[in-house]
C-alpha cells in the first residue's frame, strides 16, 4: 500500500515538481492548490505537507484547523519564509519546518520519519521479487522462503534503502557512491560495483540475475517495486 500525502501548494511548478518526485518514491499525493476542502480529507492521509503562503486563508490558519480536525495526522510545513519567528509560530501546531529552496531526498526523509513516528503504515514489508521482503520500519531483510533474516553490512544496507527510497529510478553509480560515501566520486572508481556485486549475491535467487537490482549497462542501476 501507498504511503498517502496531502499536499496543500498553490505554487503549480513547485507543487508539479514535489508531486512527481513524491510519487516517484512510491507516495500517493494527493495536491490541493489551496484549503479549501482540506478538513474534509485529512483523516484519508498519513500526513499533510503545507506552503504558508496561500491564497485565502494562510497556511497558520489552515494547519491548526488539520490539526484540531485530525490530531494524529503530522503536519510538514514547507515554506520560503525563513525567520526564527515564523518557525516558531509553525511548531506550536505543525511537527516538522522545511525552509525552500530543499532538497527531495530530505524532504523525504522528513515524511518519513513524521510517518513513522505516527505510527503510519510505513512499517509494511516491501516486496523485492519474489522471494525477498524489507520491512522499513525496523530496517531489516528477510528470505521469504525460510523466514531467516538476510545479513548485510553496513553499506550494502545504506546502498538497498537508498534504492528503496529511490524505486523504479535508474540511478548512476555516480549518484549512489556520493549519497552513500559522501564524497565526490572519483572516475573509474570500482567502489558501488563492487558493493553491489556482493549485495546481488545475497539477496538474487541465482548467481548473475537481475531479478532484484537491475543493472542497465553505461546508466546505472534500479530496483523495482
Amino acid at each position: 500500500m501507498k504511503r498517502s500525502v496531502l499536499y496543500i501548494e498553490d505554487n503549480e511548478k513547485i507543487g508539479s515538481w514535489v508531486k512527481e518526485e513524491l510519487e516517484q518514491r512510491g507516495f500517493s499525493v494527493q495536491w490541493l492548490l489551496t484549503g479549501e476542502g482540506a478538513e474534509e480529507q485529512v483523516k484519508q492521509h498519513e500526513i499533510v505537507i503545507l506552503d504558508i503562503m496561500l491564497p485565502g486563508l494562510d497556511g497558520f490558519t489552515i494547519g491548526k484547523r488539520l490539526k484540531k480536525a485530525a490530531p494524529a495526522v503530522p503536519i510538514l510545513l514547507l515554506s520560503a519564509r525563513t525567520s526564527i519567528h515564523d518557525k516558531v509560530d509553525g511548531l506550536q501546531f505543525a511537527d516538522d519546518y522545511v525552509t525552500k529552496p530543499f532538497h527531495t531526498d530530505e524532504l523525504v526523509a522528513r515524511i518519513e520519519v513524521l510517518i513513522r513516528r505516527s505510527g503510519g503504515n510505513h512499517s509494511e514489508r516491501i516486496s523485492l521479487g519474489n522471494h525477498i521482503e524489507v520491512d522499513p520500519e525496523i530496517q531489516m531483510v528477510y528470505d521469504k522462503r525460510t523466514g531467516e533474516e538476510i545479513i548485510l553490512t553496513g553499506k550494502q544496507h545504506q546502498i538497498l534503502m537508498y534504492f528503496l527510497r529511490h524505486p523504479n529510478q535508474v540511478l548512476p553509480k555516480e549518484q549512489i557512491y556520493e549519497a552513500i560515501w559522501n564524497e565526490p566520486y572519483m572516475t573509474g572508481d570500482k567502489t558501488v560495483l563492487v558493493h553491489i556485486s556482493r549485495l546481488r549475491q545475497k539477496l538474487e535467487r541465482y548467481p548473475d540475475s537481475s531479478e532484484i537490482i537491475e543493472t542497465l549497462k553505461g546508466i546505472g542501476y534500479r530496483v523495482k517495486l
